[in-house]
């Protein structure tokens, strides 16, 4: 079955709980269509290169995502349809990278380096 990763930029407005009900939803669908959410991160609120639809900032969330192109498809259509959803981009993969993401590697030396600097 091929492989994918769905990444969607939610407002900046939206409370953590409701990025989580979107990112649910977003697995309901695949789920739905006989398709399967191999793994969800949560990236958190990061500034953006550029205003988009008057946001300077967006929650980041990645779906590894293994499920047939007509199920993409179907994800792709929904998420359009969602105002709270400003970007999304779903690119397929050979295979999902194991263990957690580049951002999510990124995150932790960055919180290493700040509780060494307060440290000294």
């Amino acid at each position: 079955m091929p492989l994918y990763e769905h990444v969607f930029l939610a407002r900046q407005d939206l409370s953590q709980a409701q990025v989580d009900a979107l990112a649910a939803t977003a697995t309901e669908i695949v789920e739905t269509n006989h398709g399967k959410v191999v793994k969800t991160e949560t990236w958190g609120l990061r500034s953006l290169a550029y205003k988009i639809q008057k946001n300077r900032k967006a929650h980041f969330v990645l779906l590894d995502i293994e499920a047939p192109a007509g199920v993409v498809a179907e994800l792709e259509r929904q998420t359009a349809i969602n105002e709270d959803v400003i970007r999304f981009m779903t690119v397929r993969v050979d295979e999902h990278e194991a263990g957690p993401s580049v951002m999510m590697r990124k995150n932790d030396r960055e919180r290493t380096r700040r509780r060494e600097r307060e440290g000294e």
